[in-house]
């Protein structure tokens, strides 16, 4: 293979499996090459990324070493990404009864999870994380590709038990957004006690049901240590909640002037 193409083969494999770490001899088998030969094409793979602000290649020495991708996140890039969901959200047609916001399509989008995952990927990445955890269901897309990016399992806490995942724990829980008690669970054999977990979820109002995450892994003795949301309301002021990293803010929602104030 010429070199342009094993450098290509690089950049592949290692970003379609961001923070997994690879050796070297995986890559001197793969192309029939030498150590050297492969080390000089990783430097130029690295050089690459870094000056397009595409992710960034680590390598570590050493018997366990090898090479790894970091996706990382221009200040470009996460700028006109959040621009563009604050001109997508503040459209007057997504309000509906009630005053929440029609997302979907957007919380759907494989372009934007991407983008969002990343971001999130970036801030939580040195927490030492065990675990991605989210409850369902429209938080699922952007905490299965956190999770991807961080070399993580997905954990999803469910709003009712399955009989498909056996025995579990349920609590119940104050949801700010309906003003009622609901419950949800997570079956015994999802995590590990002592385990570390970053909690990722598309829309917070007051909080209830992240603290409700945060309740259910307390149960598990798992450590929350990052808990990610894309949209958090401005109101109310008081969170149930206090340590959280939104993207953006949901200020005013006007149902009769079809006015939305999103900011970041």
């Amino acid at each position: 293979m010429k070199r342009t193409e094993r450098v290509g083969a690089i950049v592949r494999i290692l970003s379609q499996n961001p923070n997994q770490t690879f050796s070297l001899k995986y890559f001197c088998d793969l192309f029939h090459a030498a150590k050297s030969t492969v080390s000089e094409d990783i430097s130029i793979a690295k050089k690459l990324l870094s000056k397009m602000e595409l992710g960034a290649i680590e390598t570590t020495a050493g018997a366990k070493g090898g090479v790894k991708f970091v996706p990382t996140v221009s200040k470009k890039r996460e700028d006109e990404l959040l621009d563009y969901l604050c001109e997508k959200l503040s459209d007057g047609s997504r309000i509906m009864r009630g005053g929440f916001l029609y997302t979907s399509d957007l919380m759907f989008n494989p372009k934007i999870v991407n983008g969002v995952a990343e971001i999130f990927a970036a801030k939580f990445i040195d927490r030492g994380a065990d675990y991605v955890v989210t409850i369902e269901t429209k938080g699922i897309p952007i905490a299965f590709m956190t999770a991807h990016m961080l070399n993580l399992p997905l954990v999803v806490v469910r709003r009712e038990s399955k009989v498909s995942e056996g025995s579990t724990v349920s609590i119940n829980y104050f949801s700010g957004s309906s003003e009622r008690i609901q419950k949800m669970s997570l079956a015994k054999r999802a995590v590990e006690a002592g385990k570390k977990a970053i909690v990722i979820d598309d829309f917070m109002r007051a909080g209830g049901s992240i603290k409700g995450l945060w309740e259910i892994l307390e149960e598990f003795d798992v450590e929350v240590v990052g808990t990610g949301v894309v949209i958090a309301s401005v109101e109310p002021k008081k969170k149930k909640i206090n340590d959280y990293y939104p993207l953006l803010l949901l200020g005013n929602v006007d149902e009769d002037a079809k006015i939305i104030q999103i900011f970041r």
